[in-house]
């Protein structure tokens, strides 16, 4: 059972990728220690019990977890370890002018991918502003946001908090993306590039199979190629 925010990170090393919820139709390190009666409690702030805090937390304490929308178009997580299987599984070697000149990649994606690339990361608010995103077009760039996720082009960095002109905090931190490219360095994409679609995603399979053995051969397709 996890316990404490060190339970989970230790966990979340020895498996590989979760998601970040309590869905457990593949396997969710929280979800299988989630009791009524247990110490974790969501939205308490607390930043060793809260899940909620874990998200961004793992982002700003270590250098060997991602965390964005990864599966299913969910949150997740997916270890330094792990990842180059899923980038093989999902990217191959391609990149992003590749994957667009295939069809594979949406218009509004590419708007959002060069807004962000050609900056270190930006904020939501920002890349909306700067690739032009009115407010009409929010299920279109909420979509393409998610498209790129999924596809690990983008992830998320943090957060950012919001000032007021005299420079005191208000509302909500907004989240923070950057390239897949930039947070991990060039050492996962190397790796990733020595490994064919089919051995990745037997590797990921095979991991499947030891965290939850009655996985669905469709889901755990679907959880891999995303």
């Amino acid at each position: 059972m996890i316990q404490s925010y060190n339970d989970f990170c230790r966990e979340l090393l020895a498996a590989g990728f979760t998601f970040a919820g309590t869905d457990t139709h593949i396997f969710s390190l929280i979800g299988n220690s989630w009791s009524e009666d247990g110490p974790l409690r969501w939205h308490t702030g607390c930043p060793e019990t809260d899940p909620w805090q874990w998200r961004m937390r793992v982002l700003d304490e270590r250098n060997d977890i991602a965390y964005a929308k990864l599966f299913f178009k969910k949150a997740g997580f997916i270890t330094k370890q792990w990842y180059p299987y899923f980038l093989a599984a999902r990217r191959g070697n391609a990149t992003f002018e590749q994957a667009y000149a295939d069809g594979t990649i949406s218009h509004f994606a590419k708007r959002i991918y060069e807004t962000v690339s050609v900056h270190d990361s930006l904020p939501i608010e920002d890349i909306k502003r700067l690739a032009r995103f009115s407010r009409e077009d929010k299920s279109r760039f909420d979509s393409a946001l998610t498209e790129l996720q999924m596809r690990l082009f983008l992830t998320i960095q943090g957060q950012q908090l919001k000032f007021t002109s005299t420079g005191e905090p208000y509302s909500m931190p907004s989240t923070v993306f950057c390239t897949t490219e930039r947070f991990w360095g060039p050492e996962v994409f190397e790796q990733a590039a020595q490994l064919s679609e089919h051995e990745a995603a037997q590797a990921i399979t095979q991991q499947i199979l030891l965290l939850n053995p009655a996985a669905q051969e469709k889901k755990i397709a679907k959880f891999i190629k995303g």
